[in-house]
């Protein structure tokens, strides 16, 4: 494939994602597959598409900033610092994988945000009397973050369980969790920005598309069946780890 069409490809994957990330979650089960169909190792795949989905992130929490809350005794300041620093954690342990172990490592980590994705979206909700205390919360957060940092699939869900079990309703759980996405992946990005793996054409075509279909993403929210494009992400995710283990040696 000529640059010029995997590029316009990866532009086309990035608006799909968006749009995906807008109407139900799970973009990074286009972005991640395409990167390594255009022959970037898993690492650098990986960070490529944690960079490339930054910006969309960003916008998205900045539209729901009006509904951010803390919970369980901890502010949203404190929830951000949590945030930042488990991105920072997880970033750095990424970048100390090697990449030849990482890759065999993927399918695993393909699989378990295939499965979270599947609980968040079609489990049954957990009774209102579950909660979590301020030490509790605290620390699934620094998990969650360190997990976003270092790969991330599913954390949107992982952070909905665990703002839901802290006390807050599911809008303000959703906006907060969406900015407490863009705060773990912006202490990645930093991290990542300076490590050379990032393959910045590929960030800038995929982070354009992503842009351009959180857009129409927000439009369709109220028109489309959010449940069926959820299954779809599911099938996405373990047709890519079959794919993904069949390829190792």
């Amino acid at each position: 494939m000529s640059p010029g069409w995997l590029l316009l490809m990866l532009l086309l994957v990035g608006f799909a994602a968006g749009v995906q990330n807008a109407l139900a979650g799970g973009g990074s089960f286009l972005t991640f597959p395409a990167l390594l169909l255009a022959g970037i190792d898993a690492r650098a795949a990986n960070i490529t598409s944690t960079v490339a989905l930054f910006p969309g992130q960003v916008t998205t929490g900045l539209a729901g900033r009006r509904d951010v809350a803390g919970g369980a005794g901890l502010s949203f300041a404190a929830l951000v610092g949590i945030s930042l620093a488990g991105g920072v954690v997880g970033a750095l342990l990424l970048l100390a994988t090697p990449p030849r172990f990482f890759a065999r490592l993927v399918p695993f980590l393909v699989l378990f945000a295939t499965a979270v994705f599947a609980w968040g979206s079609f489990r049954r909700r957990a009774p209102e009397s579950i909660r979590i205390g301020r030490l509790g919360a605290a620390a699934a957060q620094f998990v969650i973050a360190i997990y976003g940092g270092y790969f991330g699939g599913g954390i949107g869900f992982l952070m909905l369980a665990v703002l839901t079990f802290a006390g807050l309703g599911l809008r303000q759980a959703g906006a907060t969790k969406n900015a407490l996405a863009a705060a773990m992946n912006a202490a990645a990005v930093v991290v990542f920005a300076g490590g050379g793996e990032v393959h910045w054409l590929a960030a800038f075509s995929l982070g354009a598309g992503a842009i351009a279909g959180g857009q129409v993403g927000a439009w369709l929210l109220r028109r489309v069946d959010d449940r069926k494009l959820r299954i779809g992400v599911v099938a996405i995710g373990l047709a890519l780890t079959v794919g993904l283990f069949l390829r190792q040696p």
